[in-house]
């Protein structure tokens, strides 16, 4: 992958091939973990970073699903990625920020354990491709919403996705769909499903889905173009 020159590390810059964390690390072996992907990009103006107060809100609002104090502030973390985008002089490209239970303890309670929080950016292209891609509805279905607060992004739950983008190697799909547990469609590993029909876009309700920013976006969008959108259950 490609790199940039440093990584925000608890409070302070260090150099890219020097970010390391311990064997031990409680998220490494538990999935206690939350992240955010934003991305910055290339204006007039200089690089702008994307709905960053809405990715910081998230970020909190999954910390908080794990009962993880984030030890700064959420200007704090708005101001250490537009640091760490500054300082990497990164034009365009995606900001990864994360915080995760270090190393100090085992065990499944994560209490006293220390809350590590870094931020990484680096130059990263669309992750799909321009042209249309072939989609197989996984065998894996979506987390369930009663086995977790689903709708927060926790490293633990995106071994969902990893299952299903295994279980397209050697096939001719780029993609795969989950459907939730009714059998409706939910969202891909990384992104939220739209269709549009009859010149409606139509998502599925919340509920067994992230609630993405970029979801948001498009509504936003889309209302601004007086475009119809619609939340509503798709079968799958």
């Amino acid at each position: 992958m490609d790199q940039t020159k440093y990584i925000w590390v608890n409070g302070k810059l260090i150099r890219w091939k020097k970010a390391r964390t311990h064997i031990l690390t409680h998220a490494l072996h538990y999935g206690g973990g939350v992240f955010e992907g934003a991305r910055v990009y290339e204006t007039p103006r200089g690089p702008a970073v994307f709905r960053l107060k809405e990715h910081t809100d998230r970020l909190f609002y999954s910390a908080k699903a794990l009962s993880m104090e984030i030890p700064y502030s959420k200007e704090e973390i708005n101001q250490a990625i537009v640091y760490t985008v500054k300082k990497n002089k990164l034009k365009e490209g995606y900001i990864r920020p994360i915080a995760y239970f270090g190393y100090g303890k085992m065990g499944l309670n994560p209490a006293g354990a220390p809350v590590d929080v870094a931020i990484a950016c680096w130059p990263w292209g669309k992750y799909l491709s321009d042209k249309p891609i072939d989609v197989k509805i996984s065998k894996y279905i979506r987390i369930h919403p009663k086995s977790g607060i689903t709708d927060a992004k926790i490293s633990g739950h995106y071994v969902n996705s990893i299952m299903a983008v295994n279980e397209l190697a050697g096939t001719k799909f780029h993609e795969a769909l989950f459907l939730d547990f009714k059998g409706n469609i939910a969202e891909g590993p990384g992104e939220n499903f739209f269709i549009v029909k009859k010149g409606v876009v139509y998502t599925p309700t919340l509920g067994t889905i992230l609630k993405g920013i970029t979801r948001d976006s498009i509504f936003k969008i889309a209302d601004y173009l007086g475009i119809r959108t619609k939340e509503k259950v798709l079968n799958g």
